[in-house]
């Protein structure tokens, strides 16, 4: 097998050329799922796009004969961008200490909804790398949230075994340890998201307290939103410093409820949207048509005990873009 690797022999702006039709169907096909993977890994839809853009890259560098010495292209495919995953993941940190505020997974619409024009507000749906992510509970934001908290080579393993169902020898050849480090891997990143694990709530009822928590906010009734909140529930938002925003998390039913009345009276004119949010119930805020915050929810016993409110334009790209 041809190692993943390999130092490119051309750059990608050269043609492409014409392999067998059968082999570019399959290298074309493995993109959803490369996609999928790399936005589970990295938290970024434009991060992922960009792993696997690369993982092309690599792949149309090669020379004929040592494409054609590649016995399972897929496989090929995804170890590249595992370990391209892997590098993004561990510079994030460095990234993460310049960042202004907290860092919040980027959200993702759903593709029902992207593909009617509905995230953006109208239009036509265009051809963006949100319609190949399946939506799950393993991209739910509480989820990936979690996924934050692990170290990299835990947050692999545990996604392409626990999620992806690669079997731990694999995995091992894709991250270069051995199968027992990433069962230990997975296996500690498991207990974070069993010690993390809210009871679930059916969609429908998340949807019921999501419409109730939207007209609330709407009517700026302050009693109906503490009623709504857990009085321990946290509010995270993220502006990158590229849009206002807490710079540190929001505690407490009150003090939320609070901050919620005060940026309505701030900011006139918003309209609140019901909207899919990572494959939960969530609120889109937009002005003058255009998406500015998606909030996305976590709730116990039927109140919010979390809300991650995503702010930084460059986060809400899949929201607002159209063919």
């Amino acid at each position: 097998m041809s190692s993943p690797s390999s130092s490119p022999s051309s750059t990608p702006s050269e043609p492409v050329r014409e392999w067998s039709e059968p082999t570019l169907g399959v290298v074309v096909g493995e993109r959803r799922r490369l996609i999928n993977i790399g936005y589970r890994l990295l938290g970024s839809l434009a991060e992922a796009e960009d792993a696997v853009q690369e993982t092309y890259a690599r792949w149309y560098a090669l020379s004929r004969e040592r494409q054609e010495a590649v016995e399972s292209p897929g496989a090929w495919l995804t170890t590249v961008a595992t370990r391209v995953c892997l590098d993004v993941l561990g510079s994030a940190r460095v990234r993460r200490e310049r960042y202004v505020g907290e860092w919040i997974p980027e959200p993702l619409p759903d593709r029902t909804e992207w593909m009617s024009g509905r995230a953006g507000g109208g239009g036509a749906g265009p051809a963006d790398p949100a319609d190949r992510v399946t939506l799950d509970e393993s991209v739910s934001m509480a989820f990936l949230v979690v996924l934050e908290s692990m170290t990299p080579a835990e947050r692999v393993a545990f996604i392409l075994h626990d999620v992806f169902r690669y079997p731990f020898a694999e995995v091992a050849g894709m991250v270069g340890r051995t199968p027992a480090a990433c069962r230990q891997l997975a296996a500690s990143a498991r207990k974070r998201v069993r010690a993390a694990k809210a009871p679930a709530v059916p969609a429908a009822g998340q949807a019921g307290v999501v419409r109730d928590f939207k007209e609330a906010w709407e009517a700026k009734d302050i009693e109906a939103l503490v009623g709504l909140l857990d009085p321990g529930a946290t509010m995270i938002a993220d502006g990158g410093g590229l849009a206002g925003a807490a710079l540190r998390p929001v505690e407490g039913g009150e003090r939320i409820a609070e901050y919620l009345i005060h940026i309505a009276a701030k900011a006139p004119g918003l309209t609140l949207l019901e909207r899919t949010v990572n494959g939960r119930p969530g609120l889109v805020a937009q002005h003058d048509g255009v998406t500015v915050t998606v909030a996305a929810f976590g709730l116990i016993g039927g109140r919010v005990t979390h809300i991650w409110a995503v702010r930084n334009p460059e986060k809400l790209q899949a929201w607002n873009e159209r063919s």
